[in-house]
């Protein structure tokens, strides 16, 4: 960690990603930009006239070439931005795009209106049709949409808005990017370093509390001082989820969001019973973890420190690959052949932190171009190795799936998303669990998957409840201030660390600063995700070649079917608490290990 990060215009060239498998230059980008818009003009040539099916055959082509253009054009503009939030030139082209889209959504706002509107025997007609087989599913998702459907003219209202509800999420990155001003801390060996979003997760594993205590009151300062305004874009985030809900005719914001991703709720709702139901766990963890910190009270700047000091990593991005290579062997081949180039030859990442660069990571699917990723990349936490191995989860996920599918079926949906990254994790997990050369390596690495679990499983649901929460209020017209924020997540807090825990009452302002709560219903997924990925893991591994190809199947699928079918297609029901289970049980048997290894 230095003192200074480096400008984006500093970074070495083989340490960014190579965006010019999208455009070679902004000014392609401009050249393309507005062909695409001229293009959609086109739009309006097929009103009225959706019922002929050679006429409606045409439009889908003509709608696929304009989507896939857009996605290109989108995805380079929304890569560029996150370089450096502070740079003018791509926020602008960002805006263009955004904008562009929304009027292209407005022109086509007709379509749905004019399909659903066609009598039954016309829909069986065209669904039988052997002309309009290749897109048979998108058009039975549309008759799914029926109840859904608003008139043309309402439509294209709520077309014309996409570029107003996305600037409470806008307005949020920009603010906790790029306008936040964390007090520095002061490490361990007395040196001055800043605080930054990627910053304070090291921090807080420092093995000095006061560091990790400072860098914790030094973070939630700031959005103390910021927590109006935080709690108002949050709150307008939350308003627009539940007005497209009522909208559209949902009973409620989460069985819109279920329907989205053509999942029943009985998957959501069994993953809160089933999680709650096993907090004591969770709160047993916590004992031990205070007990062999040997510490009077645990509080939060204590739970991401490993329990075991003095063991150290340093893996440089070449080392992080090279394990991840080897974990993911189970995959085949062409799996870790695919990633590995991608990873070392083909820049598919933009590697570490620099100034004003987006924050986390993620990974962007592509079906013309390659599935970037974005990393902050720190060769000392072994957190960045998981990461980039969950990332390119997500990358091979759309990288098979783009090479199999038609591009109408590759774009899968982030529920079966999440449980592509969260399997790699999984893999790498148990990969350093077996080659551990001692039993304190072994500890250290357990004490690493028990915190992946208390993150992912439990902290995920926690963090599902409070969007529920929070989303009923807004059902009830009910205001939604920081104070309304920080009640109702205090009392989740305390439901979720149990009574023995200290909770500072500045944790109360973490619900302000989650960037996923700007994606309605999303949180949610992580867990499912690593529910599942315990229950494929388990099965690769102890599997043959068939386990593992049907695996690879569940990646190759997209979104050509619905994604809980995929999903049992590989061996796992998410309609059942099974998966759910089994993954809390790996849990306590991994809290049953760490005891026994340190006693």
């Amino acid at each position: 960690m230095t003192n200074e990060l480096k400008a984006r215009a500093g970074v070495a060239i083989e340490d960014t990603w190579d965006l010019t498998r999208i455009y070679a230059n902004d000014d392609e980008w401009r050249r393309d930009f507005d062909t695409w818009k001229q293009t959609a003009e086109g739009v309006g040539k097929f009103r009225g006239k959706l019922a002929n099916v050679d006429l409606l055959l045409e439009y889908l082509q003509f709608d696929e070439q304009l989507n896939r253009q857009g996605d290109r054009l989108g995805v380079y503009a929304f890569l560029k931005s996150t370089e450096d939030l502070g740079a003018t030139t791509y926020q602008e082209l960002k805006s263009a795009f955004t904008l562009a889209a929304s009027k292209i959504a407005e022109a086509e706002s007709y379509v749905r209106p004019e399909l659903l509107a066609l009598s039954d025997e016309t829909w069986r007609k065209m669904l039988e049709d052997p002309r309009l087989a290749p897109w048979k599913l998108t058009l039975e998702r549309i008759v799914r949409l029926k109840p859904h459907t608003l008139s043309e003219s309402e439509e294209r209202i709520v077309a014309s808005l996409a570029g107003v509800v996305d600037v409470p999420s806008k307005t949020f990155r920009l603010l906790s990017d790029a306008e936040t001003n964390f007090k520095p801390v002061q490490d361990e060996n007395g040196e001055t370093k800043p605080l930054t979003h990627e910053t304070f997760q090291l921090f807080l594993q420092s093995p000095s509390r006061e560091v990790r205590k400072s860098a914790f009151d030094n973070f939630y300062a700031e959005y103390e001082a910021k927590q109006n305004t935080f709690a108002a874009l949050l709150e307008g985030s939350i308003r627009k989820d539940v007005f497209y809900a009522r909208t559209r005719g949902f009973k409620n914001s989460l069985d819109a969001a279920m329907f989205g991703e053509e999942a029943p709720e009985v998957v959501y709702t069994n993953l809160t019973t089933t999680v709650r139901a096993a907090l004591p766990s969770l709160y047993r963890y916590y004992e031990l973890r205070r007990k062999l910190m040997g510490l009077e009270e645990i509080h939060f700047y204590d739970v991401y420190v490993p329990i075991l000091s003095g063991v150290k990593v340093n893996n440089s991005w070449d080392d992080a690959v090279a394990l991840i290579r080897s974990a993911l062997q189970p995959l085949g081949q062409e799996y870790v052949d695919t990633l590995t180039k991608g990873l070392l030859e083909d820049r598919w990442a933009d590697k570490y932190e620099n100034l004003n660069k987006e924050s986390g990571a993620f990974s962007c699917p592509g079906y013309d171009f390659p599935p970037y990723i974005l990393m902050n990349y720190k060769p000392t936490a072994i957190e960045s190795v998981f990461t980039l191995a969950h990332e390119g989860g997500h990358s091979m996920h759309s990288w098979y799936s783009a090479h199999t599918q038609p591009y109408r079926y590759y774009d899968y949906v982030i529920f079966l998303a999440e449980i592509a990254s969260t399997f790699n994790e999984q893999l790498l997990a148990r990969y350093l669990l077996r080659t551990a050369q001692d039993d304190r390596m072994r500890a250290w690495i357990i004490n690493r998957e028990l915190d992946s679990f208390r993150a992912t499983l439990f902290r995920q649901t926690m963090f599902a409840e409070f969007e529920f929460r929070t989303h009923e209020i807004a059902e009830a017209d009910q205001p939604l201030t920081a104070s309304t924020f920080r009640t109702v997540y205090r009392e989740i807090l305390n439901e979720y660390f149990g009574d023995d825990f200290v909770i500072d009452k500045s944790l109360e302002l973490e619900c302000l600063r989650i960037p996923h709560f700007y994606r309605g219903y999303y949180v949610y997924k992580y867990a499912t995700g690593l529910s599942a990925a315990v229950s494929l893991a388990d099965r690769v591994l102890s599997g043959g070649e068939r386990e593992r190809d049907e695996y690879l199947g569940f990646l190759k699928a997209g979104c050509s079917a619905p994604p809980l079918d995929i999903l049992r297609a590989a061996g796992v029901d998410m309609e059942r608490p099974d998966p759910i289970k089994i993954a809390l049980d790996r849990f306590n048997s991994l809290v049953d290990e760490l005891e026994r290894l340190l006693a």
